[in-house]
């Protein structure tokens, strides 16, 4: 299952732009003051959160906060620009190699 949007560079930068702008907001820091990965739940200092889009920017992604979430670095390095359901199915896969 291939879901392929088109998103144009101008779209992407100013998608960027708002996320930057979103990591300034009290929301942001609240959000990232409980310390938990939204995928793995670990506990980290919020230094160590970064600002994941579930839906990614170039799938079609907002800078919303109802599209981003706090993810630690690893979280987020591994779902890279994963949707939602080929996040499970990674994991899905991780747990078989186990």
């Amino acid at each position: 299952m291939d879901f392929c949007v088109e998103v144009s560079e101008d779209e992407m930068r100013r998608e960027r732009e708002k996320a930057r702008e979103l990591r300034k907001s009290q929301w942001w820091k609240n959000r990232i003051a409980s310390g938990i990965c939204h995928y793995c739940g670990g506990n980290f200092p919020p230094k160590e959160l970064t600002l994941d889009h579930i839906l990614p920017i170039v799938r079609g992604g907002k800078s919303s906060r109802g599209n981003c979430v706090a993810s630690c670095k690893a979280c987020n390095s591994r779902k890279q620009h994963l949707l939602p359901v080929e996040w499970e199915e990674f994991l899905t896969g991780q747990d078989k190699k186990d």
